[in-house]
């Protein structure tokens, strides 16, 4: 492996299991309290929470004078709503997808009616799904249509853990449904020879993107908007470009407090305050900087926004909401499971 990929400046790549504490600073005086917060969170979130926690901690100190030190943790975002329910003690969770909380809500840590509690259903920001292909594009790789390719190799991570996989498998299947006039056996067809093209299947997204530029393996990752903008940002356009394809899918991934831990940790007004303040000026700048759409562009430097190209997206609400989505397409036994055919 060349050195470049172990230089700070490529931190991103670390392990996905990987525990950041982030914002930790010094009690300035002997009244300041301190708290410490625990943010669960999914894989391509590390460089947006590591400004973000910088930027909340002053924040706090300076409206409460206590100090504040947030701790991260990152993972495929199904593995990591699943360790919450198994007792990993997350004060919020900043998860890739609506079912992920509601399965946090259902074991009685969160409030039920959670998305009614921030704006825009508790979705301070979004993304969407595009590609990232190695300089020059040597496949031709254009639309989702080139990703069924007999000459094409796939990188995308496993849906059955990882939320930003299960973007990508719904984002695929609705183009293809827009190909065929919604014939759905058409479409599953279509996204059944696509999972074919997939060498590796990672267990979150940061593991594909290790997989597709530490490794070297693949033509296409299909990633995450922010994640691809990453990869570029680190090695450079003589390295990686992006593919922006025809349609794709607006991914809203939430936030909400885990009630239950952060009233038994005496942190329910920090953590409520760390996902409200999201939503300022400041937090809506910060998720711009690190390529997430924000939900409020009034005030984000022009420069920043025309990294978000207005392309046709879809939303979830076409499946039905996540309600109806997951155990449809994600389900043990369900349409995944049908279509995906592991390499020998």
């Amino acid at each position: 492996m060349s050195n470049r990929f172990l230089t700070p400046r490529r931190r991103f790549l670390a392990g996905a299991a990987a525990i950041v504490v982030a914002g930790a600073v010094v009690a300035t005086s002997a009244y300041a309290q301190n708290l410490t917060l625990l943010n669960v969170s999914y894989d391509p979130t590390r460089e947006l929470y590591e400004a973000y926690n910088e930027a909340f901690v002053a924040h706090w100190r300076e409206t409460t004078g206590q100090t504040v030190t947030i701790q991260q943790s990152h993972g495929g975002s199904g593995a990591q709503a699943r360790s919450v329910v198994d007792g990993n003690q997350a004060d919020v969770v900043t998860l890739a997808l609506e079912g992920d909380i509601n399965l946090i809500a259902a074991a009685g840590l969160i409030d039920p009616n959670w998305r009614t509690l921030l704006p825009n259903n508790s979705a301070p920001y979004t993304s969407t799904i595009v590609f990232v292909v190695r300089a020059g594009n040597p496949r031709g790789i254009h639309d989702w249509s080139d990703l069924v390719r007999e000459d094409v190799d796939v990188i995308t991570p496993n849906p059955k853990t990882s939320g930003g996989a299960r973007w990508n498998f719904l984002a695929a299947w609705a183009f293809a449904e827009s190909q065929n006039n919604g014939d759905q056996a058409a479409a599953q067809e279509f996204v059944r020879q696509l999972y074919a093209n997939v060498s590796v299947l990672d267990t979150g997204a940061r593991g594909s993107t290790q997989t597709f530029v530490q490794r070297a393996t693949g033509d296409v990752l299909i990633a995450w908007e922010n994640e691809a903008h990453l990869t570029v940002q680190e090695f450079g356009a003589g390295e990686f470009e992006i593919v922006v394809p025809s349609q794709s899918i607006l991914a809203e991934p939430p936030v909400a407090v885990v009630t239950r831990n952060a009233e038994a940790h005496g942190t329910t007004a920090v953590a409520t305050a760390y996902l409200e303040y999201l939503y300022s000026p400041e937090g809506q700048r910060i998720a711009a900087e690190n390529y997430y759409r924000p939900s409020v562009r009034d005030g984000i430097d022009a420069a920043l926004l025309a990294n978000f190209p207005e392309i046709p997206l879809t939303t979830i609400e076409h499946f039905g909401g996540w309600a109806e989505a997951q155990p449809r397409f994600f389900g043990d036994g369900a349409i995944f499971d049908q279509i995906y055919v592991p390499a020998p």
